[in-house]
């Protein structure tokens, strides 16, 4: 059985927050091994910040408006994730830009509408994403769940969903089959993560079997 140790958690969010408490119902109800010590946001005002109190936690507000560049805005994300020591770090329609510190490079996650790298990129995001796949006749959607790097949507990718255009989908239909997907994958995601089963080799991940239980452990 694996190990069920739960890890620190900082969820970053720009909108909703729905893919978020997403995260923390499934933290709630032990099916996701993570503790959320904070959410930051990158606007003011938006609902995210209100369901993140429902669930109690700390929230802060590092507005990338306050910000001539995305350097300046990182370094204050960084500083607010840094206070609170977490094991990882995830995205959650987080829409800005980062720049990563050294010592977080493998240690942040991100969760995308699409099968990368189709579909990703500076500027797709909700709504356009499921609008360019039907306009490109695409016969497959999903979502993948990847490791953040310096590139929007580029790092190594953890899993992916796969999901089915149908021939009468409209944007917003795709978009709920996709969220449905997203929903189980970033958990699933996050306790591979958790249980210490990613390797990292280059651009791709390798997902690690299960250590079988020591001799004389109960089942």
């Amino acid at each position: 059985m694996p190990d069920r140790a739960k890890i620190r958690a900082v969820i970053l969010i720009s909108g909703s927050g729905t893919t978020m408490e997403n995260l923390l119902e499934r933290a709630a109800d032990g099916s996701c091994h993570m503790e959320c010590v904070g959410v930051i946001s990158s606007k003011e005002g938006v609902a995210g910040i209100a369901r993140a109190q429902k669930f109690g936690v700390p929230v802060q507000v590092v507005a990338r408006k306050d910000y001539l560049d995305a350097q300046a805005f990182s370094r204050q994300v960084f500083k607010m994730v840094n206070a609170v020591q977490p094991d990882v770090v995830l995205l959650a329609g987080f829409l800005s830009y980062l720049h990563l510190p050294e010592r977080y490079k493998g240690k942040v996650l991100n969760i995308h509408p699409s099968l990368l790298p189709k579909f990703g990129g500076k500027g797709m995001y909700g709504i356009k994403v499921h609008t360019a796949v039907l306009k490109a006749g695409e016969k497959q959607s999903g979502c993948s769940v990847h490791y953040v790097d310096e590139e929007y949507d580029h790092g190594p990718i953890i899993l992916q969903r796969k999901v089915s255009v149908e021939p009468n989908d409209t944007p917003e239909t795709l978009m709920a089959r996709v969220m449905e997907a997203e929903r189980e994958a970033y958990p699933e995601a996050v306790n591979l993560y958790a249980e210490k089963r990613l390797l990292q080799v280059a651009q791709s991940v390798r997902i690690l079997p299960v250590k079988p239980a020591k001799a004389g452990a109960s089942s």
